[in-house]
C-alpha cells in the first residue's frame, strides 16, 4: 500500500503566507507582486533610454564647431571668425585664436561688455589676453564653443583662473569637478588655498573635509608651514572653521537626547 507523501510548506519571508517550493520561490501573491515590479522597471529604463537619446542628439544639434578645434585639424571648412584672440609669449610672435563675437559675448559678460562698447578690441578685432598661455587661450575657446576640455591639473586650475576672470562660471565649475576627483591628504592644503583665494566653494569644501579628517597630521606636513608662512590667517580660518564644526556636532547631539 502506497503511503501518502506529505507535502512540506515554506512561510514567505515578505509576506509570511505558506507556499509550496516546488511551485516557486515565494507565494503567488510575492511573486505577481514582484514581476509587476520588474516591468515596471524595465518600462521606466526605457524611457530613460528615450529620454537620454532625445538630450543626447540636442546636444548634439546645439554643440558649435569651434574655428579652433578646425583650424587644428587643418578643416577646409570655412568657420568665418570675425575676431582673434591672442596670448603674448616673452620673445615670441603671438598665434592667434580665432573666434566669434556673438559666441564670446552671449559665454561671457566680460566679453560682451568689451566688445558691445566702442572699445579698442571691438573696432580692431583682436584681444590681447595677459597672463595666460597659448594653450590655455586655445582650450578656453574651444570649451566655449564644445563644453569640452582635456583637463590635467596644471591645465584644470588655468582653466579654472581664467573662467573666473571672465565670468564663464560653467566652466569654472567643470574644472572644479576634476580638481575635487583628484583631491588626497597630500594636496589638499594646498588645494584649499587655492579654492579660498579664487571662490571655488565646491572645491573648498571638498578639501576641507580632507584637512578635517587629518587635523591631526595638519601641523607635520612641509604645506602647512609654507601657508603659515605665506597667510597665517588662512590657517587661522582652517582651525577655526574646524573647530565652529565640531562645536555645531556636539550641541546637535546634546540637543538631540531624549531626556
Amino acid at each position: 500500500m502506497e503511503s501518502e507523501s506529505n507535502t512540506k510548506t515554506m512561510r514567505c519571508k515578505t509576506c509570511y503566507e505558506e507556499y509550496d517550493p516546488c511551485e516557486a520561490g515565494t507565494c503567488n501573491m510575492c511573486y505577481e507582486m514582484a514581476s509587476e515590479a520588474k516591468e515596471q522597471l524595465l518600462q521606466e529604463f526605457k524611457e530613460l533610454e528615450r529620454a537620454y537619446e532625445q538630450l543626447d542628439d540636442k546636444v548634439a544639434f546645439l554643440r558649435l564647431w569651434s574655428p579652433v578645434d578646425q583650424a587644428h585639424r587643418g578643416s577646409p571648412d570655412p568657420v568665418f571668425p570675425d575676431v582673434v584672440l591672442v596670448a603674448p609669449d616673452d620673445g615670441l610672435p603671438p598665434v592667434p585664436v580665432p573666434a566669434h563675437k556673438a559666441v564670446l559675448v552671449n559665454r561671457s559678460p566680460v566679453f560682451k561688455a568689451m566688445l558691445e562698447h566702442e572699445m579698442e578690441e571691438s573696432r580692431s578685432g583682436t584681444i590681447k589676453i595677459s597672463g595666460v598661455s597659448y594653450d590655455v587661450l586655445r582650450a578656453f575657446v574651444n570649451y566655449l564653443y564644445t563644453a569640452e576640455a582635456w583637463l590635467d591639473k596644471q591645465m584644470a586650475c588655468d582653466l579654472l583662473v581664467f573662467a573666473e576672470k571672465y565670468q564663464v562660471n560653467h566652466l569654472k565649475g567643470f574644472c572644479e569637478k576634476f580638481l575635487v576627483s583628484k583631491l588626497n591628504w597630500d594636496n589638499s592644503l594646498w588645494t584649499y588655498a587655492f579654492a579660498h583665494q579664487h571662490g571655488a566653494k565646491l572645491l573648498l569644501d571638498a578639501a576641507f573635509t580632507f584637512i578635517t579628517h587629518n587635523i591631526h597630521n595638519l601641523t607635520k606636513t612641509k604645506e602647512y608651514k609654507e601657508l603659515v608662512e605665506k597667510d597665517a590667517r588662512l590657517v587661522v580660518e582652517i582651525y577655526e572653521a574646524f573647530l565652529s564644526k565640531r562645536l555645531n556636532t556636539t550641541v546637535f547631539k546634546y540637543t538631540s537626547k531624549e531626556p
